[in-house]
């Protein structure tokens, strides 16, 4: 096993907060593999590039020799916790709950070793514990320490209600903890909270608290807002080769490195020799078809990225894109514009209607694939190759306005 210094290098990567820092130093330095600990709640049932952030930072831990629980938050999915909503989340059935686990099971090993990793589901001890023990639970936190929460405290402050069963989700999220006497717990820095109520329930329980490590929220296809299904700009492990390869391409240049840092399995000599390479001319272009060669290759498959690359320049040809073509930055809402404006705003039809019109005839393509959704919205953050007819294109850089 590498020394505490060493194995710190590696787990700084991409970390926003590692708290506390000294005490990871401190258990790394027994030599013995630590117990690590991340929860997804089964809230939908597949997984996209955004999750895969905390996913990758298991990869690493398991691969320094330490054990890592995938804990599958079946229990804590019938709450839905509120974390960055103003309003109480619904909730979902328990064979929603259940369809769901079953597609992350599957999913996750295609990055973490499944020989060397751990699936546990929360209501194993939450079942046990019954009420009785969920109201012992409660006695361990204050309603005061609980308001300290953003979301919580915006709330209260606004008149907004707050659900009594809101509560319970940091507690037993944090309980999860006790439960599995975790070293470490990874989350997102929206889970910061939730994650130090662990800590605090561990020094209630008596055991050593455990450190809490969080990764930065990944920025979805509009490069501004967290990667999601319900706004549209995500990823999806389990989106066909092609499609996937084409998302990555159609991220900014700017976006591209953060997409490195968090979802590359290369070292950060070789990211940084690429940055060298893009500011002394290379092509940005072409070291996104790394990256998208890389991250597709991880879900399909060896050969699949590349295919996926010769697919996308395929396209290109057969769109026989000329080598001068014209450059523009369009300022749009946040929430992201119709396709059929950005075509008229870049000067590439004189009219709405008459995009409208070019897309139901198969002449308009986005990234050199043919659009037939009229109703298609781009968002903010985005580059795209727009071509309408067969000498009509731009390159067009999506801004947020404001």
């Amino acid at each position: 096993m590498p020394t505490a210094a060493e194995q710190l290098v590696e787990l700084r990567r991409g970390a926003s907060e590692i708290l506390l820092e000294a005490d990871l130093t401190r258990k790394l330095s027994r030599g013995q593999p630590l117990r690590i600990k991340a929860g997804f709640d089964p809230t939908a049932p597949d997984l996209h590039l955004g999750h895969t952030v905390l996913i990758n930072k298991m990869r690493q831990f398991q691969a320094l020799g330490h054990e890592v629980t995938f804990l599958i938050g079946d229990f804590t999915g019938m709450i839905g916790d509120p974390t960055g909503k103003n309003t109480t989340r619904p909730r979902l059935t328990r064979d929603e709950i259940a369809a769901n686990a079953q597609t992350y099971q599957t999913q996750i090993f295609k990055i973490l070793d499944p020989e060397r990793t751990r699936i546990d589901f929360n209501s194993r001890w939450m079942t046990d514990l019954g009420a009785a023990g969920l109201i012992g639970l409660a006695a361990q936190y204050t309603v005061a320490r609980m308001l300290e929460r953003d979301d919580f405290s915006k709330r209260y402050k606004g008149g907004q209600p707050i659900a009594v069963h809101e509560f319970l989700y940091p507690l037993v999220q944090g309980y999860d903890s006790v439960a599995l006497r975790s070293d470490v717990e990874l989350g997102g820095t929206d889970q910061k909270f939730n994650l130090l109520v662990g800590r605090s329930l561990q020094e209630s329980y008596g055991q050593e608290p455990q450190v809490v490590l969080t990764m930065p929220l990944l920025e979805g296809l509009d490069g501004v807002n967290k990667m999601s299904k319900s706004l549209g700009n995500y990823i999806g492990i389990t989106d066909p080769e092609n499609d996937m390869f084409g998302k990555l391409m159609s991220i900014s240049d700017t976006l591209m490195w953060r997409y490195f840092e968090l979802l590359s399995f290369r070292p950060l000599s070789e990211v940084a020799a690429l940055k060298e390479a893009v500011s002394a001319g290379k092509n940005p272009r072409d070291v996104k078809f790394e990256l998208g060669v890389e991250i597709v290759s991880r879900f399909h498959g060896s050969g699949a990225g590349e295919r996926a690359r010769d697919e996308f320049i395929a396209r290109f040809r057969e769109g026989a894109v000329p080598n001068d073509v014209p450059e523009v930055q369009l300022p749009i809402e946040a929430a992201g514009a119709r396709l059929a404006l950005v075509l008229k705003e870049a000067q590439l039809v004189p009219s709405t209607s008459h995009a409208y019109r070019m897309i139901e005839q198969g002449a308009v393509r986005i990234d050199g694939e043919r659009v037939t959704d009229k109703d298609l919205v781009v968002h903010a953050g985005a580059k795209h190759l727009l071509q309408v007819g067969k000498r009509g294109f731009v390159v067009v850089t999506l801004v947020a306005k404001g």
